[in-house]
């Protein structure tokens, strides 16, 4: 009973291991891209807004807090904003409206052309998300997908798609909150350099 459980435990750190392995290989060039728009965004006074569902708000609202905190270094704060935090907002919104745009109605209230708007998605078939990014492209938003399973609907909508190529949510988060502290170590050091080695 207990050897075929070490198996299972060995089999899902390893599959995991490879998504982390895939991430440092192939997607180098689209998260440089993706901490680009954002160091872009803050220098020139923009802000980040992430949006996401589930376990996918959860990393939204983790984004949030390592950039409007801290990740690394002590420094000032970087403007970041989860759509998934005001609870007044969401439950008015969808009580009387409909969940398919409740971020969608926050960017176009906080949302300038200029900002940089993160969309998480693990299916990129989230119908909320995906309204998001069409708003943030009518507004003049630049626009960064986390993505699993291929991409899904939201593939080709965003500027820059960072997708974790397993059909597992857990996997897929678990890849997800990776690419989340590469780029907010990756955007810290760029705005306030690298500091003591």
């Amino acid at each position: 009973m207990v050897e075929p459980m070490k198996n299972r435990i060995r089999d899902i750190v390893g599959e995991t291991a490879r998504l982390l392995d895939h991430i440092g290989q192939e997607l180098p060039d689209d998260i440089q891209r993706a901490t680009e728009l954002i160091v872009e965004c803050y220098r020139e006074g923009g802000k980040v807004v992430v949006c996401g569902n589930g376990g996918s708000a959860a990393d939204a609202q983790h984004m949030a807090g390592e950039l409007m905190g801290r990740f690394a270094m002590d420094r000032a704060p970087l403007a970041c904003i989860a759509l998934t935090t005001n609870t007044s907002v969401l439950t008015a919104w969808t009580n009387d409206y409909e969940f398919e745009t409740v971020f969608e109605r926050q960017l176009a209230g906080i949302g300038k052309a200029g900002d940089v708007l993160i969309g998480i998605s693990t299916s990129g078939n989230s119908e909320n998300v995906l309204a998001a990014v069409r708003k943030a492209r009518e507004m003049g938003l630049r626009t960064i997908g986390l993505l699993g399973r291929g991409g899904g609907s939201m593939k080709g909508l965003t500027d820059v798609e960072l997708i974790v190529p397993s059909a597992d949510t857990p996997r897929i988060q678990e890849g997800h909150i990776t690419l989340v502290h590469v780029i907010c170590g990756l955007v810290e050091e760029e705005m306030f350099g690298r500091g003591e080695p």
